[in-house]
């Protein structure tokens, strides 16, 4: 058992992100993470790591990438507006494959919108954001204990597949205080990081870019390597969680803070005899089409329900999931504003009749 503690989301991503042996952050301030940067220019000055407050969300993506190419464990952390100046360097991130770990705590938008919780930069983020045919993984915790620890995931998968991460909160999950059990560090064997840049030192000079002039061979080539990789990670790396399901015949789909409203309403719902689980994705790219198609074709599963803060994204992977098996409902709040049981019950009641 690890020891454990009573911690603010934010404050308690970052004792995870140093468990995993982040040494080096880059960031901006922003609310609602703005707990981020202030905890990390005091933790990891204690173990020896370095602490920059950049001049800007470009700043930062960019010194990631220096110390990215260096085989150092970094990352940064933004909301919504500035994860949008981010996504040039994501992009080249992604094309050199350079590991990264990026969090973002999502506010209210479009524009700069407002300080409140939302999960409006689900496209953005599962969608890859920049531009080019790549993708990130997204990690979509729901907890101050699973956020904590899937910053240990997190690190591990971006050193794997050479690829940037995005762990996806919100303005909920990162102010809220819960209690939490630190994580130990991993103990997965990791490749050894044989492409970085430490001097030749007698061996053959390396060079990292995502610049590739010759369309016919180069940067085609590297394109198909690199949707090698996304299926590779669409194969191995898919995560969820099942509340409920067993007898299920109607099946909420939802992450983060909106499925904790949805583990609320389902035992209301059940209450009123009205069969409901959740099916929680973890990962939001790889998306967890399988297990929503394998529920879709169970004929006691009646319908869906997506459940997001937004106005509908995730249920254009949810609608593709299902493929048309069953009925797919939505139901949102957005511009900050959270989910309510009661309307949530609501809907489950309309969908059920």
């Amino acid at each position: 058992m690890g020891e454990r503690l009573l911690m603010r989301g934010n404050e308690a991503l970052c004792e995870g992100a140093i468990i995993a042996g982040c040494e080096y952050y880059f960031g901006y301030p922003i609310t609602p993470q703005n707990e981020i940067p202030a905890y990390m220019s005091r933790r990891l000055p204690e173990v020896g790591g370095c602490f920059i407050q950049a001049e800007s969300e470009l700043g930062s993506i960019n010194m990631i990438w220096g110390a990215s190419v260096s085989g150092k464990r970094s990352m940064t952390s933004s909301s919504s507006p500035g994860l949008s100046l981010m996504q040039e360097g994501i992009s080249y991130l992604a094309g050199a494959e350079l590991p990264a770990v990026i969090v973002d705590m999502v506010r209210g938008g479009p524009g700069l919108g407002n300080i409140l919780p939302s999960q409006s930069d689900y496209f953005q983020a599962t969608r890859g954001g920049g531009h080019g045919d790549y993708r990130t993984i997204v990690l979509a915790p729901s907890t101050v204990h699973e956020l904590t620890a899937i910053m240990i995931d997190a690190f591990d998968l971006a050193d794997i597949y050479r690829t940037p991460v995005i762990v996806l909160g919100d303005g909920v999950l990162g102010q809220i205080t819960e209690p939490l059990e630190l994580p130990k560090p991993s103990n997965r064997v990791l490749p050894k990081k044989d492409w970085i840049l430490d001097g030749a030192k007698g061996r053959q000079p390396r060079i990292i870019m995502s610049l590739r002039l010759s369309p016919q061979g180069a940067l085609e080539e590297l394109n198909l390597h690199l949707q090698s990789k996304y299926k590779e990670i669409e194969k191995k790396e898919v995560r969820f969680d099942k509340y409920r399901l067993d007898d299920a015949e109607i099946v909420i789909v939802a992450f983060g803070t909106a499925s904790r409203v949805a583990k609320a309403c389902i035992e209301k719902a059940r209450e009123k005899n009205i069969k409901v689980g959740l099916l929680r994705p973890i990962t939001l790219w790889p998306f967890p089409d399988s297990i929503i198609s394998q529920l879709a074709s169970q004929k006691r599963v009646k319908a869906f329900i997506d459940v997001e803060m937004n106005l509908g994204q995730m249920v254009e992977d949810v609608r593709l999931s299902v493929n048309g098996k069953k009925k797919v409902f939505f139901y949102g709040r957005t511009g900050g504003m959270v989910p309510d049981e009661d309307e949530l019950l609501a809907k489950i009641v309309e969908v059920n009749g």
